[in-house]
């Protein structure tokens, strides 16, 4: 793709590579809809460029995961690439003790 550079890539492509979405349609309408953020700042454009060391937040249904970009692919690979491309940071809580 034209402006694309080995080190930064669409999100919609890199949410799909990375198997966040099972489709790039599915990460177009996530990205639109307002539920992701690239370094704390709410994205609504599928082509944002994104690169290693960059992090998402990301709101599905009631899940918040927040991701920090480790590599970019050149294509859709395996669960366990896929995994390699991110790491996920996201907040747990502890359920209180009854």
């Amino acid at each position: 793709m034209p402006g694309e550079t080995p080190d930064r890539q669409r999100l919609d492509k890199w949410l799909w590579h990375a198997r966040i979405t099972k489709t790039r349609t599915l990460a177009q309408k996530l990205i639109e809809s307002g539920a992701v953020r690239v370094n704390g700042q709410r994205v609504l454009d599928s082509d944002r460029r994104v690169g290693a060391g960059d992090g998402l937040t990301i709101q599905i249904h009631t899940r918040l995961r927040v991701l920090r970009i480790a590599a970019i692919a050149d294509r859709r690979g395996s669960a366990t690439v896929a995994a390699s491309l991110y790491e996920d940071i996201s907040p747990t809580f502890e359920k209180p003790e009854s």
